[in-house]
């Protein structure tokens, strides 16, 4: 174990960015930054072309999608991470990640890394996991209150 490359814990600033209909796929989109660092118009737009670029390719090719979903945008200590997630099956989550480096001039090969999430990114994902059983897996389903259900906006 390298110890030297543990991260102290510290809350970082969750915000929602709204709702978003890429292809046909609904999100929830939130930012999630480190210390220091915000979501600007920049990253939103970079999130939803890698969303059409990437992204809705992918859900199409999986097939059997509740048309739902979320993204996070992350900027963190040492680059941006892009996280897109939907749901397939009514049970089962899907991810494709997109992470660059700040002082790279190309994103990492996100299918050569078996990056899941960070702590911070999965704290979300978990909100997110709790909000499909609460409103999808039911006798009848609630897409509507799946898109009003959010994570908890404090920090993460």
């Amino acid at each position: 174990m390298n110890a030297g490359t543990i991260e102290i814990y510290r809350p970082r600033e969750v915000s929602s960015l709204d709702d978003w209909d890429i292809g046909g796929l609904k999100l929830k989109a939130y930012g999630l930054a480190a210390d220091g660092r915000h979501v600007d118009d920049a990253m939103v737009v970079l999130a939803q072309s890698f969303i059409r670029r990437d992204v809705i390719p992918r859900v199409a090719a999986e097939g059997d999608s509740n048309g739902l979903g979320f993204v996070i945008i992350h900027p963190g200590s040492l680059g941006i991470s892009i996280s897109a997630h939907w749901w397939i099956l009514g049970s089962v989550l899907c991810q494709h990640n997109y992470r660059k480096l700040y002082s790279a001039s190309e994103p990492m090969d996100a299918a050569q890394r078996p990056v899941i999430a960070c702590v911070w990114e999965l704290a979300l994902i978990n909100a997110e996991q709790e909000a499909w059983r609460k409103t999808m897996m039911k006798d009848k389903p609630d897409p509507s209150a799946y898109m009003a259900e959010r994570a908890a906006l404090e920090a993460a």
